[in-house]
């Protein structure tokens, strides 16, 4: 697996890609660190990732997909898929983001092809994250004030944020947030949490909690969720590199069968720009589509 050291994201800089790498990526007020590992070596694989920043430096976005399928079977669509994120990561309203990512998908991909996607923007001026889940794995946080770990999803946004859940409607009234290309149009639907110093984030594609042990058990969520929670650090380098130990011990002697990617990011104190109110306000109100971009 290929490896590059600490990178500093600057303005309207892109990062990303379906190829192997591990990674720490420094931008505005939050650190990632990015482990993806495709199935074939050597080779890219069904899993994408992108970072980016804009805004003057206040905003950063992390896009996460997972084509279903794997390996080389999979690397043409997910290259595609590459394109549209890289060409529209930098629509301000995540909703937008992935309604525009679904349509060219949808249209792109094969009879019974879709992939997963989570979209998520960090906006350092207010230290709000903005979650949009499009059929993944729910992000899992790591609460510094409250030492624990807990799953991200719009019912519990409401109990951890100031900011109001926001929508784009489409056609259908009744069902949203599905997985790219599977139906359009489609609603997508995004949440807020306050992302306070010392927070963790954790996002996956599903090759680990269908990790199996040598029984045939799945890791599921709630094992991932036992699994982080009995890792006592706060070191983002750490709790990923252990993770990953964890998963490669529960599978034994088993090969893996999917491509597999792990993110971390984690809230820092490093001083970030500050815009005026006018501008803050005008950015929020554009991120949840309160405002045309």
């Amino acid at each position: 697996m290929s490896s590059q050291p600490e990178e500093t994201l600057h303005c309207m800089e892109i990062l990303g890609g379906n190829r192997a790498i591990r990674q720490t990526i420094h931008a505005p007020g939050v650190d990632l660190w990015i482990d993806s590992r495709p199935l074939e070596s050597g080779r890219g694989g069904g899993d994408v990732h992108y970072v980016s920043t804009c805004g003057g430096g206040q905003v950063t976005r992390l896009a996460l997909a997972d084509v279903a399928g794997h390996g080389g079977s999979v690397d043409g669509l997910a290259v595609f898929l590459r394109k549209l994120m890289r060409k529209y990561i930098n629509t301000l309203n995540q909703t937008r983001f992935a309604q525009a990512l679904n349509q060219e998908f949808a249209s792109a991909a094969e009879s019974g092809r879709f992939a997963t996607a989570l979209l998520l923007t960090y906006f350092a001026p207010t230290s709000h994250l903005i979650v949009c889940n499009a059929g993944h794995g729910r992000p899992l946080r790591y609460s510094a004030r409250q030492a624990d770990w807990e799953a991200l999803d719009l019912e519990r946004a409401g109990d951890c944020s100031s900011i109001k859940a926001s929508k784009v409607r489409y056609h259908f009234e009744r069902v949203s947030n599905l997985p790219l290309g599977v139906l359009d149009p489609i609603d997508y639907e995004q949440f807020a949490i306050d992302f306070e110093p010392g927070d963790l984030v954790l996002l996956y594609t599903d090759a680990l909690i269908e990790c199996e042990d040598i029984d045939g058990k799945q890791l599921g969520e709630a094992g991932l969720l036992s699994l982080v929670s009995s890792v006592r650090s706060t070191d983002m380098n750490e709790v990923g590199e252990r993770i990953l130990s964890a998963i490669d011990g529960r599978r034994g002697s088993k090969p893996e069968a999917d491509d597999r990617t792990l993110i971390l990011l984690k809230r820092t104190d490093a001083p970030v720009p500050g815009p005026s109110v006018i501008r803050t306000v005008s950015t929020v109100a554009k991120m949840l589509g309160l405002r045309r971009v």
